[in-house]
């Protein structure tokens, strides 16, 4: 911006700011309108998203205070998270030491020994298994279980029980 002569740099950056929340106001106003019509602005992708907590810790965002409190209290108990999440066409199974943020095993749908089968739930029951296998030869043996947000129910439970028939302690 150019800079009037006798003007400070505070008004240069008051200048600015103002610029920029003008542009992101514009944008939040245009969005709604766009929608209909094809046209997608990152006020779309800002406004209609909804993620979980993971994935909000996953982009820099923060955990609330009971999930601090629980994800704490479980791993000073020596416990892991089992972590499940799931999509229209796949599911994902993942062992997570909340000490170090470190993946200790993972499993999913996706793999090639498991690409063939139908998405159901014995194929869920299948990737709860080999998590659990591979948490194992980790010397992993107790975990709490992250639903992530899903229900447990179906596809999410069966995860749970193919990883307790595999030997994980819940």
């Amino acid at each position: 911006y150019p800079q009037p002569r006798g003007s400070s740099g505070t008004s240069r950056a008051l200048a600015m700011l103002l610029s920029a929340r003008l542009v992101a106001l514009t944008c939040l106003l245009a969005a709604p309108l766009s929608w209909g019509y094809g046209v997608h602005t990152a006020a779309h992708s800002i406004v209609s998203s909804r993620v979980s907590s993971s994935s909000i810790v996953a982009l820099g965002g923060k955990l609330t205070l009971k999930e601090k409190v629980v994800r704490a209290k479980m791993a000073a108990k020596g416990r892991h998270r089992l972590c499940v999440f799931k999509s229209n066409k796949h599911i994902y199974a993942q062992v997570v030491d909340d000490l170090t943020h470190n993946i200790l095993a993972a499993a999913s749908s996706v793999e090639p020994l498991m690409k063939d089968m139908a998405f159901n739930k014995e194929t869920c029951k299948v990737v709860g298994m080999k998590a659990a296998e591979r948490a194992k030869e980790k010397g992993v043996e107790l975990v709490y279980f992250d639903r992530n947000g899903f229900k447990y129910h179906g596809r999410v439970a069966a995860v749970a029980d193919g990883a307790r028939e595999a030997g994980l302690v819940f």
